[in-house]
Order: C-alpha cells, then structure tokens, then sequence
C-alpha cells in the first residue's frame, strides 16, 4: 500500500523532534550535528530565539489578510531589502520554485510590453537546479528532473556553463533573459568565476537580454555577502531569493530593478499565501542580523577555519575524498567513494549532511555554527572516512 506520505523522497530513517542552534535531536535524545540547515535554509540556526519571539508575537495578532490589502511588514521587509539590493521592488512568494516563476514571467512580460513578443527564448546552464515546477524543470533541463513530465514548456535554451562562444551565438534577437546561479547548489557546489558573471553581464547588456540570478541558495550571506554575486560587482536586473530569507518558514521573493519589473502590472501576477504577515515578520527579522557587516565578516571567517579543515582531511582521505570547493560556508567535498556512501557514514557519527551533483557532499552549516562546531563536524567527518576505509 502506498505510504499516505506520497513517496517522492527517499528518506533517512531518522526524524527529529527539536533543533538547537546547530543540533538536531531525536526523539531518543539523540543529538545530530546539522551540517546540512535543511539544505542551506536554516541560516541562523534552529529556534534561533529572536525569531522564535517574532513568530509567537506575531501569531499572535495575525497571520493572513491575502494581498488584497496593505501588509506592513511586507512593506518593511521590501524597504529593507531595497536599500540592501540592486533592486527597486519586489513580489514575495512561499518558495523558491514561485520566485523562479515570477522571474520566467516578468522576463518574458518586459519584452512584449516593449513590443518585442519574439524575445521569449531564455539561457539556462548545465548543472543548474531551479526549482521543480514545469518552467523550472523545463529550464534546467536534466533528464533527472524532466523524465516522465512531458511535453515541457519551451522556450529554454541550456548551455554548457563556461561555454562563452555557445552563449555569445546564442545572444540572438529572440533571447529575453539568461538565468544562472552565481554558485550552483544542487550541480554540486560549482562557484561561477567573478570573470564569468562579469562577461556575462556586459553580453546581456549588449543584447538587452535581461540577466536573472537564481541566489535561492546561495544568497541570504551564505558566501559571506549578503547575496553571491556582490563578490563580483555586477548587479542583475531580476534575482529570485528564498531558503535563508525565512530560516525555515515558507518564503521566497523576486526582486527586480524598475526596468525589468515594468510589465508587472496589476492583476499580471499574483499569490494567496505569498508574503502575508507571518511569513514577512519573519523574514524582516532574518534581514536585521543577516545583512549586519559584523555578521558577514564572521562568515567569511568561520568559512576559512572550514575550508582549511577540510584541505586536510582530504590530503588525510585520498580513497575518500577527492577536493574541496565551494564559497564561504556553501563547500562541497568531491568524493571518491559515492556521496551517497559518505552522507550514510556520516550519519553513523551523527552528523548530517547533503549530497549534490558531481559526486560532492554538501555541507551547508547554520551560519552561527561556532568555532568548536565547525572543528567537532570534521572530526565527525573524518571518523566517518575512517570508517569506510575500514570497510573497502
């Protein structure tokens, strides 16, 4: 009989009844070390206390109205993020799928308002994950995802990433936008070169293309900026943002710079749930501690105590692990034994991570993990490969 979970995960069989900062514990009192932050979500760690006021001060007055009326934290956060972002204004969502769906709409929306109803085809990249709807699935491309959902939307155009003849014959009078992950999550923790998102920018300038950053993952300070592509100096004209912006409550946005966002008229889009008063309270909170400089500065340094850790445990595990690569606390470890293998005997050390593409595991830590955290997880790691050496 089939499960009343309908069953599209393949689940570990472990589940957890509380969280503390970044701990997970079951039900035995088990206690696991989260490497993983529910896949890059729980930036500031689980029950983070002033967001566990902010939800119970909030619930307790209100929790929906619709958009059919004015939300003042939904306005607070969009001013927060304006003045924070490249960007002029916004739309919130529940997730990061809806995010890339406003984005896939607003491209393709700013071209037929300009006349132009043509400019309907988007670049998409190898490797790249955004989300799991049709025009999501249907931009990325990969058989993994698209398999068995037939016919798909058309429109996408995937490349090779780093590909620039492809993406420069491609540049054409039909092109509405490129989308790209400045660091991709789910292909395996692969970091666009600063060189490349800079080429990138000055070819959609050239051809008007609009250029749409999908930093669902790797934005939220996660690189230690607030988003990934800061690093670089360019700016995009849409971005879709979600995962860390909640902490773990259902929210997503895609923000925009006035330009791109001038089809979005009213009743051009829309979201029941998207951006209501519980959500955006939230949300707004997140942003107060995550775009702090004195936090961004702590994860980058946090980041570099992690990354040279792992050098060494990799130089230490060479039938295990392969590299390290990554950007500020998104790293993933390329193995040599299958992922899968290293996330099961990580799970035997209690210790929680994710595996990705290209044969990487991908820890994504609570950006407060401390010191004595970060040091703990690879020990744990490193008891883990020790444990499949033993066993080859």
């Amino acid at each position: 009989m089939i499960p009343a979970v309908l069953p599209t995960y393949s689940r570990a069989k472990m589940s957890f009844e509380t969280g503390e900062g970044s701990w997970l514990i079951d039900r035995d009192g088990t206690r696991y070390l989260d490497m993983a932050a529910g896949i890059a979500v729980t930036g500031l760690g689980h029950a983070h206390p002033t967001l566990v006021k902010v939800v119970q001060d909030q619930a307790a007055k209100l929790w929906h109205t619709s958009n059919l009326y004015h939300i003042p934290h939904q306005e607070e956060l969009a001013e927060k993020l304006r003045e924070a972002t490249f960007a002029d204004t916004m739309f919130f969502t529940n997730s990061g799928a809806e995010a890339m769906e406003c984005a896939i709409k607003m491209a393709r929306k700013y071209w037929y308002d300009k006349g132009q109803p043509e400019r309907v085809n988007i670049i998409t990249f190898t490797g790249s994950f955004h989300g799991r709807t049709l025009a999501t699935i249907s931009a990325a491309g990969s058989e993994k995802l698209t398999k068995g959902f037939g016919p798909l939307l058309p429109g996408f155009i995937n490349l090779e990433a780093g590909d620039h003849d492809a993406l420069q014959a491609a540049l054409d009078d039909t092109i509405a936008a490129v989308i790209v992950e400045p660091v991709q999550g789910e292909g395996g923790i692969i970091p666009l070169p600063d060189a490349c998102l800079k080429g990138l920018r000055d070819m959609c300038d050239s051809t008007g293309a609009l250029l749409i950053f999908d930093e669902i993952q790797c934005g939220m300070g996660r690189t230690g900026k607030l988003f990934a592509h800061e690093w670089s100096g360019i700016r995009p004209d849409i971005m879709a943002v979600a995962k860390g912006i909640g902490n773990g409550f259902p929210l997503g946005a895609c923000l925009a710079t006035e330009e791109a966002a001038s089809g979005m008229t009213a009743g051009t889009h829309g979201s029941t749930y998207g951006g209501n008063p519980l959500a955006c309270a939230v949300g707004s909170a997140v942003m107060d501690i995550v775009a702090d400089h004195d936090f961004l500065a702590e994860v980058s340094r946090k980041s570099g105590l992690l990354r040279q850790s792992l050098e060494g445990l990799v130089a230490a595990h060479p039938t295990i692990f392969e590299l390290v690569r990554g950007a500020g606390l998104m790293i993933g470890v390329k193995c040599v034994v299958p992922n899968t293998d290293v996330v099961s005997a990580g799970y035997e050390q209690h210790l929680l991570s994710v595996p990705g593409g290209n044969n990487v595991i991908r820890l994504l830590p609570a950006m407060t993990i401390s010191d004595d955290e970060i040091k703990e997880a690879v020990a744990r790691l490193d008891r883990a490969a020790t444990a499949l050496e033993g066993a080859a």
